[in-house]
């Protein structure tokens, strides 16, 4: 119980101080740079917060990579999965989000600031219009992470994914990185709000190329990297359960 106030409390306070460095950066015009404020902003927030819930992460085959913009894709179960990742992936990465969480005071307004994009899946139009301008960001330099699955698993398993995600990285010629962050469910599921802390687990599986392809394929992308993702879901549980 101890940890989980003292996780709460820095989350606070830690976000508070982000936020406002973020926010007021933009204010007076701070240029957008790779490892400037505005990705400093979600990265070391998020490693302050696995700090304090007590969550190291371990990753595998970040050297997979390509050293060019990207699509991320990774399952979803835990908000820690955001933290994990965002502390994690290499260069300048941006999420692409439910617009709700764009809702939350002073913490949405610096998400925006700091160039990560929300989806109003009430509103295709709406979202289509996102997915278009995170294609421009990707076009730009910055490679972006989805979670397919469109919201987090209630039971941790792997729930069916969207298409347009896909649609995403066909339009932009970028490959999609299959990633699985394994143990985030058991730390905090979806609901919960007990901390049971853990290591956390990432695992980045081969990219896929996505050039030459059209939009018309992107179910056949989607299934592509439902495989792969599941593939490494596979093998964590499988050395999870040899130990």
């Amino acid at each position: 119980m101890i940890r989980t106030l003292w996780f709460y409390l820095v989350v606070v306070v830690s976000s508070v101080i982000h936020a406002t460095a973020v926010i007021g950066a933009a204010l007076l015009g701070v240029k957008r740079r790779p490892g400037g404020v505005y990705d400093w902003g979600t990265n070391d927030w998020s490693r302050h917060v696995l700090w304090a819930a007590g969550t190291p992460v371990h990753a595998e085959g970040l050297d997979r990579i390509p050293d060019r913009p990207v699509v991320y894709a990774a399952n979803h179960s835990s908000m820690f999965d955001i933290w994990a990742l965002a502390a994690t992936l290499p260069g300048s990465v941006r999420m692409v989000a439910k617009q709700e969480l764009a809702r939350i005071p002073l913490l949405g307004r610096a998400m925006v600031t700091a160039g990560h994009l929300t989806i109003d899946r009430a509103h295709p139009a709406r979202a289509l219009e996102a997915y278009r301008r995170a294609a421009e960001i990707i076009r730009g330099g910055t490679s972006a992470l989805l979670f397919p699955e469109g919201t987090r698993s209630r039971t941790g398993e792997l729930l069916p994914f969207k298409n347009a995600p896909f649609g995403l990285a066909i339009a932009a010629q970028v490959p999609v990185v299959p990633v699985y962050v394994g143990h985030t469910f058991e730390i905090m599921p979806k609901g919960g709000f007990l901390l049971r802390p853990r290591p956390i687990r990432i695992v980045v599986g081969d990219p896929i190329s996505t050039t030459g392809m059209t939009v018309e394929r992107r179910q056949e992308l989607r299934d592509r990297v439902y495989a792969a993702i599941l593939a490494l879901q596979a093998r964590v549980d499988a050395e999870g359960a040899a130990r």
